[in-house]
């Protein structure tokens, strides 16, 4: 198979949500037929390089499926299929991109803050940056401020994004982020708020530096902050 035919069949199984061989694909008769990660194992195989495979099979395939999800052609669950399809390749990748001396764009600590047990949309979120190429730590839901700030403190993230569905668990954002100013820590570290009750009026009362809302305006924020 060439390489060209190799990284366009990768790029589908992202659009169709297809983790491995196993999956069943938006289109019917595609189970048993190889899927992300066959594909990127066969990749590299065949000496593609790592960032090409990224950028013209993973980027490339999550880009389409953005672009459906707003046109509402794609749901959550479309989206989260090709979101895990996407980290499964880039669990393969990740030990060859230190080899072909590609770094991480940038690290993100995700939490859904205490109280709130939400954790999809923020998942969502974790799965699209890392197929983005950025370290992210998930700290988890129901996640108090000590902990937030503590992590923050010893993991030095360029960015933090905090998530939160109901109107009763949002306002634990704004503590986190003067929790974040009173450890001398605000200046270091750009704080994206995301979540159903959210809005970017609310992100402005607590001085976030940015409200994303889905995990496609998520990353899109944080490629703009890292500028």
């Amino acid at each position: 198979m060439a390489n060209e035919e190799l990284i366009q069949l990768l790029k589908e199984n992202i659009i169709q949500g297809r983790r491995d061989k196993n999956d069943e694909g938006i289109v019917d008769g595609m189970v048993g037929m190889p899927g992300a990660k066959e594909l990127t194992e066969a990749a590299i195989r065949a000496g593609i390089a790592p960032k090409t495979i990224i950028m013209e099979g993973l980027t490339a395939g999550m880009n389409v499926v953005g672009e459906k999800y707003e046109a509402k052609e794609y749901f959550i669950p479309d989206m989260l299929a090709s979101a895990e399809a996407t980290a499964a390749a880039m669990e393969i990748l990740e030990p060859h991109l230190a080899e072909s001396g590609i770094s991480s764009k940038g690290k993100i600590i995700l939490a859904t803050v205490k109280g709130d047990l939400h954790d999809i949309g923020k998942n969502i979120v974790g799965l699209l940056l890392k197929g983005a190429g950025y370290e992210v730590m998930d700290l988890g839901s129901d996640v108090p401020t000590e902990k937030i700030v503590g992590a923050v403190r010893e993991g030095s993230p360029q960015f933090l994004g905090l998530s939160a569905l109901l109107t009763t668990t949002m306002r634990m954002m704004g503590e986190t982020i003067v929790g974040l100013e009173q450890a001398g820590l605000r200046d270091k570290v750009k704080v994206l708020v995301g979540g159903a009750a959210v809005s970017q009026d609310f992100a402005d009362e607590i001085r976030a530096d940015a409200y994303g809302t889905d995990g496609f305006d998520a990353v899109r924020l944080v490629e703009e902050l890292a500028e």
